[in-house]
């Protein structure tokens, strides 16, 4: 073509770079307006003309691109490296970013299957459970699954009273005490013994602070380690807390004249 006649030698229009160095002509354009890699020169009609040495630089950046530098990055710090302690400084550093962006990615990975095997076992959709799932695997809760088996009042009566913290705190008190209620069994120290009186204590505080006095909720907790479906090995566990656990608090509660259940008998 004639236009393309009036070119300068060895330059070429944005349109062959991006064709020698497979990108699109809308990247080249768009690294231009960043202050990334704008053209050597301009013809006479005003078209963007591009060197050899235009498409080294291009190269640079979609390499170091690759490795998962960000174009700030390439702009702002890494062209101006000069030696090879500093490019190796910079390598170093960005894998160290990749490899906390691994972690997140097979944290994120590990939540998926976790919350997909809930899914399926679950017997309807419920996105508000599911949102309570993963805040509790971001927890690291390793109970999260327990929560398909809470009732919705129970369940509002948690996000309503709990933030990570305290959540965390009460489930660290709760498998505490249970793992106390498995020991004293296997010692053989009786349930109504000062020691099972003091564990009944703490465990019923536990239970109040839980349930901030609302004792509707304790119907729906005490069925925690009887639910089908439940993981054998963690529901034998419970099940042995809860055979400790049970007369002791019975003792402890019937010492303070107290029976929760009353009314619910009545």
């Amino acid at each position: 073509m004639e236009y393309d006649k009036k070119l300068p030698q060895d330059y070429m229009t944005v349109g062959e770079m991006a064709k020698k160095m497979g990108v699109t002509v809308r990247t080249l354009q768009y690294y231009d307006q960043q202050g990334l890699l704008s053209p050597s020169a301009e013809s006479e009609g005003g078209r963007r003309l591009y060197t050899d040495r235009d498409m080294i630089l291009l190269h640079q950046i979609l390499s170091l691109k690759h490795l998962g530098f960000s174009l700030d990055a390439i702009k702002n710090h890494l062209t101006a490296l000069e030696t090879p302690a500093d490019v190796a400084a910079a390598l170093t550093e960005q894998a160290s970013v990749l490899r906390r962006k691994i972690e997140t990615l097979s944290e994120s990975l590990q939540a998926i299957e976790a919350l997909k095997t809930e899914v399926l076992q679950m017997q309807s959709v419920d996105f508000k459970k599911y949102a309570d799932i993963i805040v509790n695997l971001q927890m690291k809760n390793e109970s999260y699954w327990l929560i398909k088996y809470f009732d919705d009042k129970t369940l509002d009566h948690i996000r309503n009273h709990f933030d990570k913290d305290s959540g965390l705190r009460m489930i660290a008190t709760f498998t505490r005490l249970n793992d106390r209620a498995i020991e004293l069994q296997a010692e053989g120290i009786p349930p109504e013994s000062d020691k099972g009186r003091a564990l009944a204590e703490e465990f019923w505080n536990m239970i109040q602070e839980f349930t901030a006095g609302d004792e509707s909720l304790l119907e729906n907790l005490m069925e925690i380690g009887s639910f089908d479906g439940l993981d054998d090995e963690w529901k034998a566990r419970q099940t042995s807390a809860n055979a400790y656990l049970g007369p002791a608090l019975d003792a402890y509660l019937t010492e303070l004249g107290i029976n929760p259940f009353e009314e619910d008998r009545e």
